[in-house]
């Protein structure tokens, strides 16, 4: 991958290719950053430049074949782990190289994608995958092996927060002795969901959500008029995966913003009507269908609108970039009802719920039990 293919980032482009050439790599990476704002792509294309021992700042130097190699992703030496679970193809144990065709199709078509994107791709969006300790000891062996053309050998972990803890403490020996000229780069949205020992080992770099501007410029070369670019860029809050969804109408909150008016609704219906709660035991039945991704995904985009509207209602309008797309419902007529007086408890029910869902709760109970206890506190007055 060409760094000029990654949008933005130019200082951290910089920063990785001058301690590269310089010979200043660390065994261990962090980076750290928000869906959409580059950290797989710079990851690849970063692994791309030591491994074929690129210079002046881009993957285009004398050794073509190696260039070659490394952007149809398949160097002998660049190897990668990212969430799985077992599906119609791989039945039991699965791990990242049983799907190295799909991964390889995913990040050339979505390089900027995120990790319900790639379920979706491999046919486990119902799933809630991970990086298990089969994962871990294919891990170990390979990176326990010589390089095959004699350089560096580079591991990609994608979604490292969705490492369980037997997996994280089998690599925890290979971070800290790690073989000669190995390189291993964690990719994470959380960083606080990775044990401490493996963090505290690593070299940790943050990237920005993505300039307003750049997202724009990006979308008017797909084809947008500039108007329309920039309103997309603005609601996307620095997310080009989401500033393609919304281009493209594939977005989950168009899908999000439906259910989440429905309960808004039902639950201003159901004070002081007792007939209404049937609607809330619909909704939460409804939402218990879905895919536990799906469930979680949803519960942040909650999270998400009812902090802005609390902005909103505060007249933080420079902070505001949510947008709610369905007739008849106005955010600004909403935002009244989330204030200093129920954002922080509305804000834990939503995580708890969250919690509740990744440990696989009774949804149809977790989302009735929430729906009533959001209704409650959406009631709650202000100050």
């Amino acid at each position: 991958m060409q760094f000029k293919e990654v949008l933005g980032l130019g200082h951290l482009k910089k920063h990785l290719t001058t301690t590269a050439e310089a010979g200043r790599i660390p065994h261990a990476q962090l980076f750290v950053g928000a869906e959409g704002t580059g950290t797989l792509s710079l990851a690849i294309a970063y692994a791309q430049y030591v491994l074929c021992q690129n210079t002046n700042g881009e993957n285009d130097g004398e050794n073509q074949v190696c260039n070659a190699k490394c952007a149809s992703l398949t160097h002998p030496d660049l190897h990668f782990a990212f969430p799985v679970s077992n599906s119609d193809k791989v039945k039991s144990h699965a791990v990242s190289d049983h799907y190295l065709e799909e991964w390889r199709k995913f990040v050339k078509e979505q390089p900027y994608g995120n990790l319900f994107d790639w379920y979706r791709a491999i046919g486990i969006e119902k799933k809630q995958g991970q990086i298990g300790v089969d994962e871990a000891q294919d891990i170990v062996k390979k990176l326990s092996l010589k390089s095959y053309e004699g350089g560096y050998k580079i591991l990609i972990v994608w979604m490292a927060e969705k490492m369980n803890i037997a997996a994280s403490n089998k690599l925890l020996k290979l971070i800290e002795e790690p073989p000669n000229n190995t390189v291993i780069i964690f990719i994470t949205e959380d960083q606080e969901q990775i044990i401490n020992t493996i963090k505290s080992r690593c070299q940790v770099i943050h990237f920005a959500p993505l300039p307003q501007s750049i997202i724009a410029s990006e979308l008017m070369k797909k084809g947008l008029a500039e108007a329309e670019a920039n309103r997309l860029a603005h609601e996307a809050n620095g997310n080009f995966n989401k500033a393609l969804d919304l281009m493209n109408n594939d977005s989950e909150d168009l899908v999000f913003e439906k259910w989440f008016v429905q309960w808004v609704r039902s639950a201003f219906k159901a004070k002081g009507n007792k007939a209404a709660i049937h609607e809330l035991i619909n909704w939460s039945n409804e939402l218990a269908k879905h895919g536990r991704e799906v469930q979680k995904k949803f519960l942040h985009y909650c999270i998400t609108i009812m902090r802005q509207a609390m902005l909103m209602n505060f007249n933080a309008n420079e902070l505001v970039y949510a947008k709610i797309h369905m007739d008849g419902f106005d955010l600004k007529k909403f935002a009244p009802f989330v204030h200093e007086n129920n954002i922080q408890d509305i804000t834990t029910e939503l995580e708890e719920a969250i919690f509740h869902v990744e440990r696989n709760g009774n949804a149809k109970i977790i989302f009735t039990d929430l729906s009533i206890k959001l209704t409650r506190l959406l009631h709650t007055k202000a100050a």
